[in-house]
């Protein structure tokens, strides 16, 4: 700056170097948010930055000039422009400033969230304006309010009100942790500008006093009704219906055409019948052990886990409402929602989330404890996964399962080591309104404001409402072994319902005894077996509405004709291998494109990189989606599929496949975050929403599924047999020995037979790439919606014997098992050795080494369902053969073999003996040294060729 601006400066400013302290928070409170200060100072703080510098003035600096100035101009005196404001007057005015600050930054540990009143009351000495430099004598003083959203100037009495009103009440918030400035003035302003104290109109009261008379009914109905029975009641936490019902009611004035909803045990039953309008008198018969035959044709589930959709009206507007199924492993469900919630976004092409909205509903440990949590937030802005932001509301109970956990201090730290359930937030700067759920207007108001700055700032937002549990973990525990004192208090503590009642007689917005005459309403109802609260619309169905019962249809050995006419497979591949103008490859991806030319001419035999881009690309041509997903799903782990390929130059992205069908963007690719279970449950979520999508996940390494592993048991495996809930879902696993340790090899395919039973799921180990071709086509070309679990090859994707033909595409199909491609004379085989995968070309090798005519090497490429006709088809093809022998490469106790043994057993006849050859039985998955692994695979070969272990009574 100039020193003539610095002159023209001190002639007009009011403000002297010795307010230094009111100076440095104004312009702490400029550098945040330049519009909350007055224009006069925006002009000064302005002119006093470089106009050149690009970054703005430290306040440090801003302090020291003004010192500087004030000194030069009357030494020890204050440059002032009219009478009283001196040094004290500013110096009081930046600590008005700075206790603002603080009741945003930490009034919510002083806030009455509590309803039982048992959590210890903090100091928090910020809070205090003595601490500030403030007394009684300056409770009438008027200072300027800053950038609290009210007049201007205030005493300071009126500040200090509205401070605790806003920030000390029933609400406490947590939002001064955001960088966008825009964020936390949009909050302020709602927070602060609510004069005091948020209100409900009168019809809003009363509407919400209906919903805790449903809420309260329906969990005392129950009890009394069904004694004993678990439905993990509400109670103590009342508020959440109201709550929801204010959600339902911003999405309507949005126009938003469908919720979805996750939630687990805690008030389930409630929210379904309350706030879904799920008939009562279809609960009562789920209590009462009737379920309709459809429902007892499968194994099926507790009714508090049971999902729910319906059409229910909600300000004149029709909202489809989806409750998902949900297990007991609690917080899993939530990226099941958000996957489900992108699929019907996607469905709609709404890119900002604004037709389609996710709401989780969480139990306080859970969300603080298991790990699922984090990893679905960290999706929820990543590109691919982003739902437009959820809305995420905390039934906080205090008390998790047993551990006691008090909303405002933990000093035992039992239940978990941050101060809120919530602080999981603060990783995306979600803001947290915290709420005393016996106040339910607050509850109300919070819940509005977190649906607005959702919609408005389409990002996650946290509700805690602040609770307790009215009886034990479910209704035959006896929380007070455990909780004495809390369930003391709990005992004589009036519910919500009572308290609010009690208020709005006293307010004069209901009439005396207006309350319990609704009571009696919603109790008749049930008895008739009405739903007062709500009632649902049906499933009317509209143009988005996927009729699911079409895919459901097929088998699994349906022959579907999956080949493709040669000239449209070389157009295809002209298409994908186009890159834009001026488009620079990298070298070793240059030569990858040279070969896939010359394969598509058939000069050269086809790898799995190329047959797996051509199934794309046929489905894409065919009108289906794709979307694969994986922690380097683009390139490919072993740097085999290159779906999408990088500028050498200026590293700008391509994705051929996308460019089939550039206006529908049917194909899909994302490198996700290093995420197991988030993001496969977020995958699995989508295929269970859109049958047309060929949804696949995979695995950087088979054995990342462990870190994914309720997915697979609790959805993927059993989901349709619970819920009868179809699920497309391919998950690729690479799998295969290749002498690196017991990390990396196996993808536990022992694993995934375990958990085959009733043709739920399909297992299959493809060792060619006509096969994944084949493979890949006929799960979405077929009738049937069912998961499709592949051991994918990693050596193999370069290896000279695994490769096919063109012609393999063109007059091919997948086929379950493969028989010996040698021409060998049937008649002289005496040993038949089965298996799956890599270990073939080992055995292959080995034979023609040896010169062995009399082994025949069949491959099993579906472990499950087996494939009886082709198995029993095998046996009979050799005769004179007499022992069968199963060959692979993982240990006795892993792999395929103890789970397909009796598969192989129950077709022989009586010549054959059954052997089998594999690694001793390990605890690991394999050996750490290569040498080892070296001399066990030789051995497992020449194992299965001439010799192995006998089966007993095989």
């Amino acid at each position: 700056m100039t020193n003539s601006k610095y002159q023209s400066f001190i002639a007009s400013s009011s403000i002297g170097g010795q307010n230094a302290a009111f100076v440095e928070s104004y312009y702490e409170q400029f550098l945040e948010d330049p519009e909350s200060v007055e224009p006069s100072w925006r002009a000064y703080f302005r002119n006093i930055q470089d106009q050149n510098a690009e970054r703005e003035v430290a306040h440090s600096d801003v302090v020291a000039k003004f010192e500087a100035l004030g000194r030069d101009k009357r030494p020890g005196t204050v440059v002032v422009a009219d009478a009283g404001f001196d040094a004290r007057a500013a110096e009081k005015q930046a600590a008005v400033l700075r206790l603002i600050n603080y009741y945003r930054v930490r009034g919510h540990q002083v806030a009455r969230l509590d309803p039982l009143g048992l959590a210890p009351t903090d100091l928090i000495p910020d809070l205090d304006p003595a601490f500030h430099g403030l007394s009684g004598a300056d409770m009438d003083t008027v200072f300027n309010t800053g950038s609290l959203a009210t007049t201007d100037r205030l005493p300071l009495r009126e500040i200090l009100k509205l401070l605790k009103a806003v920030y000390t009440d029933t609400i406490g918030v947590e939002y001064m942790y955001i960088t966008e400035t825009t964020e936390k003035r949009w909050i302020q302003k709602r927070l602060e500008g609510t004069a005091f104290k948020p209100k409900l109109a009168l019809d809003r009261k009363k509407s919400t006093l209906l919903q805790l008379v449903a809420a309260e009914g329906l969990e005392r109905y129950l009890h009394n009704k069904y004694v004993g029975q678990k439905r993990f009641s509400l109670e103590g936490g009342d508020a959440l219906v109201p709550a929801m019902d204010e959600v339902l009611r911003a999405c309507a004035e949005r126009d938003v055409e469908e919720v979805l909803i996750g939630m687990a045990h805690r008030g389930r039953l409630n929210m379904l019948v309350n706030v879904l309008g799920k008939s009562p008198k279809d609960l009562f018969a789920e209590f009462e052990g009737k379920y309709s035959a459809e429902s007892l044709s499968r194994s099926g589930d507790v009714k508090y886990h049971m999902g729910f959709s319906a059409d229910i009206e909600v300000s004149a507007k029709r909202l489809h409402m989806v409750l998902a199924f949900n297990p007991s492993h609690l917080e899993i469900v939530n990226p099941v929602v958000e996957g489900s919630v992108k699929a019907r976004q996607m469905r709609r092409h709404d890119k900002k989330g604004e037709r389609v909205v996710p709401v989780l509903i969480h139990g306080d440990a859970a969300f603080a404890g298991q790990g699922v949590v984090m990893e679905t937030m960290q999706l929820s802005e990543a590109k691919g996964y982003g739902t437009g932001g959820t809305v995420h509301i905390i039934v906080n109970n205090q008390i998790g399962f047993t551990t006691p956990n008090p909303i405002e201090a933990q000093p035992s730290k039992e239940a978990r080591t941050s101060r809120y359930c919530t602080d999981i937030a603060k990783m995306l700067e979600c803001p947290v309104f915290h709420v005393n759920g016996d106040d339910p207007e607050a509850v109300v108001f919070v819940t509005r404001l977190a649906m607005d700055f959702r919609n408005e700032f389409h990002k996650d937002v946290i509700v805690d409402i602040c609770c307790y549990r009215r009886l034990g973990h479910n209704e035959a525990d006896e929380p007070s072994v455990t909780s004495p004192v809390m369930y003391e208090k709990i005992k004589k503590h009036p519910t919500t319902l009572t308290l609010y009642a009690k208020k709005l007689e006293e307010e004069g917005a209901i009439a005396k005894g207006e309350a319990e005459e609704l009571v009696k309403k919603y109790r008749s109802g049930l008895d008739q077996g009405e739903n007062i609260a709500r009632t649902t619309l049906g499933l009317v169905g509209n143009k988005h509405t996927v009729n699911w019962s079409n895919y459901g249809k097929g088998e699994w050995d349906t022959p579907s004709d999956t080949s493709a006419k040669i000239d449209l497979l070389r157009s295809l591949y002209e298409r994908v291998s186009k890159l834009p103008d001026g488009f620079t490859l990298h070298a070793r991806v240059q030569k990858l494109y040279e070969d896939r030319a010359k394969m598509a001419a058939g000069e050269l035999p086809m790898d799995w990189g190329f047959a797996e881009t051509l199934a794309y690309a046929t489905l894409v041509n065919e009108g289906f989606s794709v979307r694969l997903s994986g922690q380097d799903a683009r390139r490919g782990t072993f740097f085999h599929r290159h779906a999408t390929v990088h500028d050498a130059k200026d590293g700008k992205r391509h994705t051929p496949l996308r460019h089939l069908d550039a206006d529908r963007n049917r194909f899909i690719v994302n490198d996700t975050l290093l995420s197991e279970e988030g993001v496969l449950g977020f995958e699995y979520g989508y295929s269970t929403t859109d049958p047309d999508t060929l949804v696949i996940w995979e695995a950087q390494f088979g054995d990342f599924a462990n870190g994914a592993q309720v997915v697979f048991d609790q959805f993927i495996a059993s989901g349709f047999a619970k819920w009868g809930r179809f699920c497309g879902l391919t998950i690729f696993l690479p799998h295969g020995y290749e002498g690196q340790g017991p990390e990396h090899s196996s993808g536990r395919l022992e694993r995934w037979l375990q958990l085959c039973a009733g043709n739920n799921q399909q297992v299959v180990v493809p060792s060619t790439p006509a096969q994944m071709f084949h493979m890949l086509r006929r799960q979405m070309k077929r009738s049937l919606r069912l998961p499709l679990i592949v051991m994918t090859p990693k050596s193999l994707l370069r290896h000279p014997m695994s490769v096919s033909s063109m012609d393999d595409l063109v007059k091919g199909r997948f086929q379950p098992l493969i028989h010996d491609t040698e021409q060998l004379d049937k008649q002289k085989v005496r040993r038949l050795v089965f298996c799956s995968g890599k270990v073939y070309f080992d055995l292959a090798q080995a034979r023609a080494k040896e010169k062995m005519s009399d082994v025949a090497l069949i491959r099993i490429e579906q472990l499950y369902p087996f494939p009886r006709a082709d198995y029993e088809a095998a046996l009979a093809m050799f005769p004179n053969a007499k022992e069968v022998c199963w060959c692979q490469e993982e240990p006795e106790n892993q792999g395929a073999w103890y789970q397909i043994k009796h598969r192989l057993q129950i077709y022989l006849q009586p010549q054959h003996q059954m052997f089998y050859a594999t690694r001793p039985g390990m605890a690991t998955t394999a050996g750490g040294y290569l040498k080892v692994h070296n001399k066990e695979q030789e051995e497992l070969i020449r194992e299965a060729l001439a010799g192995g272990k006998p089966v007993k009574g095989g």
